[in-house]
């Protein structure tokens, strides 16, 4: 039987983290980081993942007001990290168009040697000018160009961690002296990057930290298949999963990825209960508290691309049509339909089948939890998704900061451990090795 792949997200600062709740703590207090990162590890969860943001998110010339409690650099919160647990695998996000190779691969390998072999990196990119106006260069990228910066970036990456050869780290015993004389030199020369010296961090625990990547178009799919270690996806119903999990298998084989090279890990969330009933009870009030009536607006807007602030969260959607133009009044979020009017058109009929106003239409058509039930029933779906090869395993996205996750490990983790598809102990100490890629670099 295949071994199931937990890991745990830190909720983002937006809807889906119901910061509203009176269990709710700080979303930014190293506190709820170190919180979460020990509750995973006490599930024996293969890594802690840590979502990022280069600028807060505006709306309507707004700041966003679900994004004001703003988010500390991640690779900060991973090294911190490193030091208050000792096995769970330490994954952060990190843009690939408004960084450095040098830079970023120099921090990485250095994550890498303060956990003894525990870092990940999720490659994102973007050719988000407004996001860019952080940067000195502005930021901009055309669009068609962000993989093939991406693609060069994460191999520059790679040449760097490579620069150290294993000889490089052992003293000679005779005289003391490290094999030094070629340690580190590099010298990379392309389309984007033109660079050469001698890279300072010695060849880290996993000579290359697990690289995760989250992209879901065709560009993105590729690059995946092609560069990365695992896959965030956001497919984690059975049939959708399947379906993207041969995909992805598909496009690996194709760049002579061998079998089991590649992780595909949808991210998921989850409402338990003592009944299965009890548990369906819990979903309805926490999809109530992430969609409040101010929530319903906002996220109906990011479809009409319209100021709605007029209209009432219980009556009935806008008889104009969503407006169309480039012009978005979101901005540092890709628009939320390719097709406005036509999914317009789908929550018009949705809304009149189930006479629905707008914000149980939002509540309807923004998502569920993905593992809904008992602890049994959650733990029998979990196992049958990664058994039957719509996933490897889930990174759990839970609704409350830090607490949230807790309930998970002591009632679900347990079961999966019953069945033999979850570790009861760790039985390595390099996040490549949890996953079973210890040596495939």
């Amino acid at each position: 039987m295949k071994q199931v792949i937990l890991a745990a997200h830190f909720p983002g600062v937006n809807n889906h983290t119901v910061w509203s709740d009176p269990a709710s703590g700080s979303q930014i207090d190293f506190a709820s980081f170190a919180h979460l990162a020990r509750t995973a590890e006490r599930g024996r969860f293969d890594f802690f993942f840590l979502a990022d943001g280069q600028r807060l998110r505006e709306q309507r010339g707004r700041i966003h007001d679900l994004d004001v409690v703003g988010r500390p650099d991640s690779l900060t919160v991973l090294s911190a990290l490193a030091a208050v647990t000792t096995h769970l695998g330490l994954a952060g996000t990190i843009n690939a168009t408004f960084n450095e190779p040098y830079e970023l691969a120099r921090k990485l390998a250095s994550l890498d040697h303060l956990s003894g072999g525990r870092a990940g990196w999720n490659v994102v990119t973007s050719s988000d000018a407004f996001t860019g106006e952080n940067f000195r260069r502005g930021g901009y990228l055309d669009h068609s160009q962000r993989y093939e910066r991406a693609e060069e970036f994460v191999r520059t990456v790679r040449e760097l961690w490579d620069s150290w050869a294993a000889e490089d780290l052992v003293a000679d015993p005779a005289t003391g002296v490290f094999a030094t004389a070629n340690a580190g030199a590099f010298a990379h020369r392309g389309a984007h990057f033109d660079i050469g010296g001698h890279f300072t961090v010695p060849r880290g625990p996993q000579r290359h930290p697990l690289t995760i990547q989250a992209g879901d178009s065709e560009e993105g799919r590729d690059f995946a298949a092609a560069t990365a270690d695992a896959i965030f996806s956001r497919h984690s119903r059975p049939a959708d999963g399947q379906a993207f999990y041969r995909d992805i298998q598909s496009r690996g084989a194709a760049h002579g990825r061998a079998p089991g090279s590649l992780k595909i890990l949808p991210g998921a969330t989850f409402a338990l209960g003592d009944t299965d009933a009890e548990a369906q009870e819990n979903a309805d009030h926490i999809r109530r508290q992430q969609v409040s009536p101010q929530t319903a607006i906002l996220l109906l807007e990011q479809l009409w691309n319209r100021d709605l602030s007029a209209y009432d969260p219980e009556g009935p959607l806008p008889e104009i049509d969503p407006d169309v133009s480039e012009d978005s009044i979101v901005k540092g979020r890709t628009r939320m339909s390719r097709d406005p009017l036509k999914t317009a058109a789908e929550w018009r009929a949705l809304a009149e089948a189930k006479r629905l106003g707008i914000r149980d239409l939002i509540i309807e058509v923004t998502g569920r939890q993905s593992f809904i039930g008992s602890p049994a029933r959650v733990a029998e779906e979990i196992n049958e998704s990664v058994q039957t090869d719509a996933a490897d395993g889930f990174i759990l996205v839970p609704h409350l900061t830090p607490t949230g996750l807790d309930e998970f490990v002591d009632k679900v983790v347990p079961l999966l451990q019953e069945r033999g598809v979850f570790r009861a102990e760790y039985g390595t100490t390099t996040l490549r090795g949890h996953l079973g890629l210890e040596g495939d670099v």
